[in-house]
């Protein structure tokens, strides 16, 4: 298995595309930690890691808080032994145009899609550079790449995850740790299952694929960046996108 022995922490994967990588990683061997603002939807998530015979322990977190990320880190350490990878899938959105987006809205979605990839990945890097090692993954989008029409916020904040991205992996290869970037593309997700379906068949139609990705689309291109597979890639942002914006 790609990431036997290993301990993940996977941040907003109570549901969507974070708790598909955190399903995808126990699978693959690792001890996974589910974290999420969402205690109840994270509890069910590990109930069903657990029902698959792997290891997993819940816990909640703001990312937008350094005290609370900061315990997510020790009670990681505390129960596993270690931590290897760490994958900075929280996020969110508020969206809205430039001529009607209010502060509030803009402040909220850096505040969590930005400053919580920051403090999340500043905490696990002070643990990893101290033992030799890790991965730090981060979810950026097609979004962050291309814009997107009323998102100014959310586009931003996946713009800079890259420029974090390729900083950090300058600063820390030093320190044998790699950082890396995954920006999805249109995914089937509970969200989009809602929308009405001439809005999914445009969505369909932007990709050559004319289909959505699925989360375990993107489950796989983060278990492949984390595993041993991947020694010699770091600072990349792989698109997982079905070609959408070509």
């Amino acid at each position: 298995m790609r990431l036997q022995g290993k301990v993940g922490i996977i941040t907003g994967s109570a549901r969507g595309l974070g708790k598909a990588t955190a399903v995808k990683f126990a699978k693959e061997g690792a001890k996974v930690v589910v974290c999420d603002v969402n205690i109840d939807q994270v509890n069910e998530t590990v109930a069903e890691i657990k029902a698959m015979g792997a290891e997993a322990i819940g816990l909640k977190v703001d990312v937008t808080n350094r005290e609370s990320v900061q315990k997510l880190i020790d009670d990681t350490v505390a129960a596993f032994g270690g931590l290897d990878i760490i994958v900075n899938n929280a996020g969110i959105t508020a969206d809205s145009t430039l001529l009607k987006m209010t502060e509030e809205a803009f402040d909220r979605v850096i505040n969590v899609n930005l400053k919580g990839v920051f403090n999340c990945a500043q905490a696990a890097a002070t643990y990893m550079a101290a033992h030799n090692g890790g991965v730090i993954l981060s979810a950026s989008s097609v979004v962050g790449l291309y814009g997107n029409f009323g998102q100014t916020n959310y586009a931003a904040t996946k713009w800079a995850v890259i420029g974090m991205t390729k900083t950090w992996a300058k600063e820390l290869a030093k320190k044998n740790i790699r950082v890396n970037a995954v920006a999805p593309g249109f995914i089937e997700t509970p969200m989009t299952a809602k929308m009405p379906e001439d809005v999914l068949d445009a969505m369909k139609n932007k990709s050559p694929m004319k289909q959505l990705g699925k989360p375990e689309d993107i489950a796989d291109a983060y278990c492949f960046l984390a595993s041993d597979e991947a020694r010699y890639i770091t600072g990349t942002v792989l698109s997982v996108d079905g070609a959408v914006v070509l």
